[in-house]
């Protein structure tokens, strides 16, 4: 299985990109789902979550985001504890997924992760394509899309490495700044290079 990395930034453009591929036959599996999946209800995840932090779960039996979020941020010991709970749960959600689609007989994956660069999976992958914007214009789509004022939307892009650091470990590059159809083309050409491989 050849295993490829897919990240960007808030704001960025990837879930513009993630469908892109995905028309075009790549299977792509998002982190972010994944991490949704392991603290379902009646799930280990969400009882070790709920364990570790009383009154996160709501009435409904569901994770309560907006509180666990609010214990967490800003709080690097809450959050590495959380992490240190759903990051391995992730890692194995994602080998079973990988290893389903293996026997389908897919030899290909995409892994969509937000903070890929950031912990350290770019190296062990076997290509990464980041999705690049401007800083500017980054800032500009945050605004509007979020409603966020602009010291809102800076504070929200500090806690994110910048795209120009990750794009120095990036194999493939797809500047997101244009219109849709030179994002595609880009998108066709980081796909067909990804065919190459193997």
């Amino acid at each position: 299985m050849h295993v490829f990395g897919l990240t960007g930034g808030i704001s960025s453009g990837k879930s513009t990109v993630t469908r892109m591929l995905r028309e075009l036959g790549a299977e792509v599996l998002d982190a972010d789902v994944l991490a949704r999946e392991v603290v379902e209800p009646g799930t280990p995840g969400l009882a070790a979550i709920a364990e570790r932090f009383p009154g996160v779960v709501g009435a409904d039996g569901r994770l309560d985001r907006a509180r666990l979020g609010a214990r967490v941020f800003g709080n690097d010991a809450e959050r590495a504890a959380l992490n240190a709970i759903t990051h391995p749960l992730v890692r194995e959600a994602f080998v079973e997924k990988v290893q389903a689609l293996e026997a389908r007989g897919v030899e290909r994956v995409i892994y969509d992760v937000p903070l890929l660069v950031e912990a350290g999976m770019h190296e062990w992958m076997e290509g990464v394509a980041l999705v690049w914007v401007p800083r500017d214009l980054q800032k500009a789509r945050l605004m509007a899309r979020d409603g966020l004022d602009a010291t809102a939307a800076e504070a929200r892009l500090a806690a994110q490495l910048p795209l120009d650091d990750k794009r120095v470990h990036a194999t493939w590059v797809i500047d997101n700044s244009g219109d849709l159809s030179s994002t595609r083309e880009q998108v066709e050409s980081v796909w067909r290079a990804m065919l190459a491989r193997g």
